[in-house]
């Protein structure tokens, strides 16, 4: 693409060298950068996982089987959100990685090439999910709950689109410093969801397929917002010009040497999900894949202060390297690790006071009401490894931001496909220890899958602080 103005292409005219103050952030003191980018996040993450327990406690109504269609669905939800956040987080930390080598028109370009790309990824994800809903769910062991898991999934597949714009619109914004507005949209699409849930699953009786409907409408009113700010109010620092598209191969390569492996990271946790499921069926029954579905909805709002520091770490880091100022990226992850080794303490330490509590709030109704000691039983076993997340999450995000995605991807494989299965599988079947064991081996994989990608991470920034640069060009780096 064309740069458009002087502007754009002199790095060292008034307009770029001043920013936004979103941009003013990324190129000031990291610890600053680190709170300042993390607070809204965490506060929008925080909701939207409220919201999440609000869906889960509104279909929990329904009866046991609705918990556990939705656990069955929920990995494939997952598929979405990972495809997209994988595209925003590739797109972002490329985004991130320009502003901080202060070039505005390279930005715009990775700003509109993303875009683009999420459209055909949406459109190629959305027709073979709706079409094989049914199959699909009878593969992987949904058995009597099939028809309301399809009943589900079909609506959120067919509003692919708004899901896929809604998480890369959200990435864009954050990769240059705005993370209030996107908190905001955030907030908004949740506090939509929580008020319209119990409306379109009793008010209008819609059950099941009225929990999607209010999701994906809530998700829809978000993203007008966002398409506001970046299309017609145009007050954000990158600029989308579609004239004369076409697509850069250098760009497209930028953007997906992190996109295909934060997709397929992402991935890696829907296919433990699944795989988990199967082993929690074949020791237990579908009452057990309720109650793990159920718990684990409670554990992502138990991390969502580190998801919202995460995100923090890609831009931050991403301005950090783009600069070449790797102290700065080295003084971001220390110190983003502390913050959430502190928080994620004081939450899990909440977390088995209260699970009795909480596991009532999603057992209320007699169809639900015999899970709730074994719920009780998994948020106390799950809420051990709180801590451990913050030494793997924090580390894979500055290896995002570094833009050496296949480190990221490898370190989380590592957790996802190999550790957590592995001991899941150990416990339940070789220690018979059932359900529980599945649960212990959650805590152990993740614990030992942390630990290994923090190592990781600390020997890499070892590694250029002592030479001062990177072995290769950052733009050929993985």
């Amino acid at each position: 693409m064309k740069s458009r103005t002087a502007a754009d292409s002199n790095p060292c005219s008034p307009e770029k060298s001043q920013g936004t103050k979103g941009v003013k952030i990324l190129e000031g003191d990291p610890k600053k950068a680190i709170i300042k980018l993390a607070v809204p996040m965490i506060v929008a993450m925080s909701v939207q996982t409220i919201y999440q327990l609000v869906d889960t406690f509104w279909v929990s109504g329904l009866g046991a089987d609705a918990l556990a269609a939705m656990g069955f669905v929920f990995p494939f939800f997952f598929i979405s959100m990972a495809l997209s956040n994988g595209l925003g987080i590739g797109g972002g930390a490329a985004i991130s990685r320009k502003i901080g080598a202060r070039d505005k028109t390279g930005a715009d370009n990775v700003a509109v090439h993303t875009i683009i790309m999420m459209l055909l990824i949406a459109l190629i994800f959305t027709i073979p999910f709706y079409i094989f809903a049914p199959q699909i769910f009878s593969l992987v062991g949904a058995g009597r709950t099939t028809d309301l898991a399809v009943a589900y999934a079909r609506v959120i597949f067919l509003g692919s689109i708004v899901i896929f714009f809604t998480n890369v619109a959200n990435s864009i914004l954050r990769a240059e410093g705005d993370s209030k507005r996107a908190m905001n949209a955030m907030i908004l699409g949740a506090v939509l969801n929580i008020v319209l849930d119990p409306i379109f699953i009793y008010t209008f009786k819609m059950g099941m397929a009225g929990a999607a409907w209010a999701t994906l409408l809530s998700l829809a009113i978000s993203s007008l917002m966002m398409l506001n700010w970046l299309f017609f109010r145009k007050d954000t620092f990158v600029s989308f010009d579609f004239k004369d598209f076409s697509f850069e191969r250098n760009i497209v390569n930028d953007i997906f040497r992190i996109t295909i492996p934060a997709s397929a990271q992402q991935l890696s946790m829907s296919l433990s999900m699944l795989v988990l499921n199967l082993i929690i069926v074949n020791v237990s029954n579908t009452d057990g894949v309720a109650v793990y579905s159920t718990g684990w909805r409670v554990a992502t709002i138990a991390i969502a202060p580190l998801i919202g520091i995460a995100t923090a770490v890609v831009s931050v880091s991403g301005a950090a390297f783009g600069a070449r100022d790797y102290e700065k990226a080295e003084i971001a992850h220390a110190y983003s690790i502390k913050l959430g080794l502190l928080i994620e303490s004081v939450v899990a330490a909440f977390t088995f006071i209260f699970a009795p509590q909480i596991a009532a709030i999603f057992t209320q109704t007699a169809e639900a009401a015999h899970i709730a000691p074994d719920l009780t039983h998994f948020l106390r076993v799950i809420c051990i490894f709180y801590p451990s997340v913050s030494f793997g999450m924090l580390s894979t995000s500055f290896f995002q931001g570094a833009g050496k995605g296949m480190s990221a991807l490898t370190a989380n494989l590592l957790r996802t496909i190999v550790f957590t299965p592995i001991f899941a599988a150990f416990f339940a079947f070789n220690l018979d220890m059932g359900q529980v064991g599945a649960w212990w081996g959650i805590v152990v994989g993740n614990g030992i899958g942390a630990g290994v990608t923090f190592v990781w991470a600390r020997l890499y920034l070892s590694t250029i602080l002592k030479t001062g640069s990177l072995k290769k060009p950052l733009e050929q780096g993985i």
